[in-house]
């Protein structure tokens, strides 16, 4: 009796022990991929706004497969951000297509931009401006020279002029933060407007 006991334990227990080391494994194997393949796995948070350049005085705008930065205030721009990083896809929220920069420094728009060309890390700048360099040709910055068209990113460097923007909310779409600070503000004025003298007493 004692002795098939022993035996039912034994196998039990090399049971749960393989059960575990199956379990590790396919956590490890899940991690890895986690980190591996960040697009497929990872939540994206997605923003619609501007990308007002420092040099032409305009917006960047998308259409189609030119890309170029004389858009009015209706180019508005759908930019997919990364949860762990600053990695941002950009696309144009009519065309449906992606900023990318080709093996040669040239910017174009893709209807698919899964691809690493058309990834771009956000660097912020002292003087309130955002760079924006690839995330596959290390170096290399979306930029636009005075007439709006796209600069290669082989001739590009941060301090630039032609690679500053500065994000802006579409009209009629208020900063959330902005917004917060008026409220504060405005109530902080009524209550001290409310609140008694006790001088005048």
């Amino acid at each position: 009796s004692l002795g098939w006991a022993s035996r039912f334990v034994s196998v039990r227990y090399g049971y749960f022990i393989n059960e575990c080391q199956k379990t590790s494994a396919d956590f490890r194997f899940y991690i890895e991929n986690h980190t591996r393949n960040p697009d497929d796995l990872s939540r994206k948070q997605v923003r619609i706004y501007q990308l007002y350049s420092r040099t032409t005085g305009k917006h960047v705008q998308i259409l189609g497969k030119k890309v170029n930065a004389n858009g009015d205030d209706g180019a508005l721009l759908v930019v997919e951000t990364e949860t762990f990083g600053s990695h941002i896809r950009i696309k144009g929220k009519e065309s449906e297509h992606y900023i990318c920069m080709n093996e040669k420094g040239k910017i174009v728009g893709r209807p698919d931009g899964r691809k690493q060309e058309c990834v771009f890390v956000e660097e912020f700048l002292e003087n309130n401006y955002t760079a924006l360099v690839s995330a596959k040709y290390k170096g290399w910055y979306l930029g636009f020279n005075r007439k709006g068209r796209p600069k290669k990113g082989s001739r590009t460097t941060q301090r630039q002029q032609e690679v500053h923007f500065m994000k802006r909310q579409p009209k009629g779409r208020p900063d959330p933060l902005e917004e917060f600070r008026f409220t504060v503000t405005k109530r902080t004025r009524r209550a001290r407007r409310i609140k008694p003298n006790p001088k005048r007493n």
